[in-house]
C-alpha cells in the first residue's frame, strides 16, 4: 500500500489453503480469483466498492462474456476502470489472472 492505496498483484484461481488450481471453466475459476482479491481487500480494509481499477489477463479472448457475467457480481453497480488482455500463456495454465489497485481507510 502507498497514498492510500492498495496494489495487489496478479492473482489466478488457487485456493490459498492447498495452492491447487480451482475449477476448470473460466467462470469457476473468475469466481476463485474473485474470492482470493476479496480476502486480500478485507484484510487491508477495503472492498469491491473501492477498487478503482482491474488488469485482467485471460488466456482466450472468446471467454469474455462468460468473465464478465461473473466478473459483474462482485462489482454490482460500481465497475472500475478496467482492461482486458488477452495473453499466450498463464501461471501454472489458468486460464484467467486480475490484479487490483484499490483505496483504503
Amino acid at each position: 500500500m502507498i497514498g492510500g492505496l492498495l496494489f495487489a498483484s496478479g492473482q489466478v484461481p488457487l485456493d490459498p489453503a492447498t495452492g491447487e488450481v480451482v475449477g476448470t471453466t473460466i467462470e469457476e475459476q473468475t469466481r476463485q480469483v474473485l474470492k482470493n482479491i476479496e480476502g486480500i481487500l478485507t484484510a487491508a480494509g477495503s472492498d469491491f466498492d473501492r477498487v478503482v481499477k482491474t488488469t485482467c489477463f485471460m488466456k482466450d479472448m472468446n471467454d469474455f462474456a462468460a468473465f464478465n457475467e461473473v466478473y459483474a457480481t462482485a462489482f454490482k453497480d460500481h465497475l472500475p476502470s478496467r482492461s482486458a488482455v488477452e495473453v499466450a500463456r498463464l501461471p501454472k495454465d489458468v486460464l484467467i489472472e486480475i490484479e487490483v489497485i484499490a483505496s483504503v481507510n
